[in-house]
């Protein structure tokens, strides 16, 4: 029996955990809070910024994708991996900012489009995302090969999906908020995305430039969190006025924590 034989069937064997654990009832909102007052959109501001990292980033390196073929043939010229991400300014791409604290007892209903994740090439697409609990998270597989969608969460119940090539979407959905959910393959150990699931909607994941911008936010304080794959989480606190937008920076260290 091959590598890739005994870890399709392990994937079988857990594969009604994971539907089960994909089916479960979202709760509606923060749990043991009621129903607040709406957002005013009268009122409502907006937090915007920037990720930076501070020293020079690593390099990044190509992935070795020999011992699947269908893998390599999808890039002739080598692709590189995407943990560490960061332009010749320091702007650092894939990092999570969200509010952590700070809404009270507002709820929020999760969004009715799916957000998709594309198994392609051999690498997820994009490498993180973020959510809500209750909102469907759909997982394509546009390979011409099996991947399995392997779900590591601390706060919400693990899966494992076999997905054969062309085969239809998985779909699951998480009960509990919680930041730096793994998905990876275990046929091709390289390939891991990473997600953040939230009770609300202000949290954005940074694109090559490093921005990100929660908008439509009520007056308050709050304890804005920007968590990074390999750095961790640095906070800040931001007191938000009737229709002000601030500007906050974010920074991590190449050493490890954020500074």
């Amino acid at each position: 029996m091959n590598i890739k034989t005994a870890v399709i069937l392990g994937a079988l064997a857990v594969l009604a955990v994971g539907a089960a654990s994909c089916g479960k009832k979202a709760a509606p909102g923060n749990p043991g809070e009621p129903a607040a007052q709406p957002v005013n959109p009268a009122t409502a501001g907006a937090i915007i910024g920037t990720v930076k990292l501070e020293g020079p980033a690593p390099k990044r390196q190509i992935i070795n994708m020999r011992e699947d073929p269908a893998c390599a043939a999808s890039h002739p010229q080598g692709v590189l991996d995407d943990q560490i991400i960061a332009d010749a300014s320091g702007d650092l791409a894939n990092v999570i900012v969200y509010v952590k604290e700070g809404l009270g007892n507002r709820v929020f209903p999760a969004p009715q489009k799916a957000l998709t994740i594309d198994q392609r090439g051999c690498v997820y697409v994009p490498h993180v995302a973020a959510l809500m609990v209750g909102q469907t998270l759909q997982v394509l597989n546009s390979d011409p090969t099996v991947h399995n969608v392997h779900a590591e969460a601390q706060k919400n119940p693990e899966s494992n999906t076999v997905q054969l090539a062309g085969g239809a979407p998985i779909e699951m959905k998480f009960d509990h908020a919680e930041v730096g959910i793994q998905l990876r393959c275990d046929v091709h150990p390289w390939m891991k995305c990473y997600l953040g699931v939230f009770w609300n909607p202000y949290f954005q994941v940074t694109g090559p430039n490093g921005s990100f911008e929660l908008k439509d936010l009520p007056p308050g304080t709050y304890t804005i969190e920007a968590w990074h794959e390999k750095y961790g989480t640095v906070s800040q606190q931001v007191t938000l006025g009737r229709k002000e937008t601030k500007t906050v920076e974010f920074a991590f260290g190449t050493g490890g924590a954020g500074s």
